[in-house]
This record gives structure tokens, sequence and C-alpha cells, in this order.
């Protein structure tokens, strides 16, 4: 029998939203995991990657970041999920 897996289930390109000192704090990732600096270039996979997707390390970030999406165009077209949905 073949597996089939919902593309939402596919490691993307994202950020890691976490609070430090109150501050929103993202960080972006490739899809492999290997943290990105700041051309968004992969040397691991050798990409240039583009984050889509937001992942809140607690309740109390994803809440923040939702609230910025509400308000800001800027964060509109990103998705949003918490890290143990993953």
């Amino acid at each position: 029998m073949t597996t089939i897996v919902e593309k939402n289930n596919l490691p993307r390109d994202h950020y890691k939203a976490t609070l430090e000192n109150g501050s929103l704090i993202m960080k972006p990732y490739c899809a492999c995991g290997n943290s990105l600096d700041e051309n968004y270039f992969c040397d691991k996979c050798n990409r240039q990657c583009n984050c889509h997707q937001i992942v809140c390390d607690n309740e109390n970030t994803l809440k923040l970041v939702k609230n910025y999406t509400r308000k800001s165009s800027q964060f509109s077209a990103f998705k949003i999920k918490l890290a143990s949905e993953s």
C-alpha cells in the first residue's frame, strides 16, 4: 500500500519565533534544519530559501505573532503554527 504524505507535513523553510526579554525574535531556517544568514542561502542544500511559515515555540509567542498578522500586512502572508504541531 502506498503512503500518502500531505503537502502541509513536508519540511519547509521557516522562521523560528521566540520571545526574549519581551521582544519577538525570528530566526530563519532552511527546510533541512540549517540556520540561515541574512541572505537566506543554505550552504548545506546549496539553494536560496524562502521563509513563508512562522513556527512559534510556545502559546505566548503564538498569540503575539497572530496579533501581528492581524495588524500588519507584512505578516499577513505567513502561515503560523506552534512548534508542538510539527
